[in-house]
């Protein structure tokens, strides 16, 4: 009796979110039906244990609208994308009951309003693109609270404010981060050298100022640097391996040496 509660309490935050939107190619309307088994609706994928749902993937549909509280209800959500439609509006707060939530994709569309403070309440998060909005102000402390991140891309919104200066000492897993076309300003975080891991980082086109700790250059897994576009200064040390770098015109950034096979782009 159990399961067939918790699978009526999903298909009915589904049935909420399809009656909430527009579905102009009825991508939806033909499929998500009581007449299916919900497990093999379209962009819906279960666990194998409860036939709980596990994947929402609704990307790239063309939906219109604005997210609706219900989806809050997907206890045993771990995957959720709604990249490349055309939703809009503010996030809704219920999204932070997500807890089991690992990847997050809002990519590419029309939402705004702040940086949601909730997002710093999904603790198993790995995964976070909110790439392409118009997403307002600072990023919120809480965010940086959630040690398991390792790709963030909050590219080309209108995001404000500074980043910590301990910011991989509370982040060290990042692999790849994406700040680029916004509005952050202040210093680069001292702590970057921290993030071990990390491939690429892009900051360019946004308001830093200050010098960049030469150790960036010693990250042994860094293949991006992008930092064109603002105001910083500094020597960055050699990289040991291959790199693709832009400072860009309007910063005054240098390497103190560049082997040939190792491109740098001013």
């Amino acid at each position: 009796m159990t399961i067939v509660k918790n699978i009526t309490t999903d298909q009915s935050a589904l049935l909420m979110f399809k009656a909430h939107v527009i579905d102009p190619h009825s991508v939806l309307a033909n499929n998500w039906s009581i007449s299916y088994p919900l497990c093999n609706w379209v962009g819906v994928s279960c666990g194998a244990r409860h036939r709980r749902v596990r994947v929402l993937n609704l990307s790239n549909i063309g939906l219109q609208g604005t997210i609706p509280p219900y989806l809050g209800n997907l206890s045993f959500l771990v995957y959720l994308n709604f990249g490349q439609n055309n939703l809009y509006g503010h996030l809704p707060n219920e999204l932070g009951q997500l807890h089991r939530l690992k990847s997050f994709g809002l990519e590419d569309n029309k939402f705004s309003g702040s940086f949601p403070s909730w997002i710093g309440m999904l603790s198993k998060l790995q995964i976070l693109s909110l790439r392409n909005n118009s997403f307002t102000g600072p990023i919120p402390w809480s965010f940086y609270n959630i040690s398991s991140l390792k790709w963030i891309n909050l590219g080309f919104n209108s995001l404000s404010g500074t980043l910590p200066n301990d910011m991989c000492n509370r982040l060290p897993k990042l692999q790849e981060i994406y700040l680029h076309s916004n509005k952050l300003f202040g210093q680069i975080p001292s702590s970057l050298s921290h993030c071990i891991d990390l491939r690429r980082l892009w900051m360019s086109d946004n308001k830093f100022t200050g010098r960049l700790r030469e150790n960036i250059g010693n990250l042994s897994k860094l293949r991006d640097l992008y930092t064109a576009n603002n105001h910083l200064q500094g020597t960055l040390a050699p990289p040991s391996k291959r790199i693709c770098i832009v400072f860009g015109a309007k910063n005054m950034l240098k390497t103190r040496h560049v082997s040939k096979s190792n491109p740098v782009h001013g």
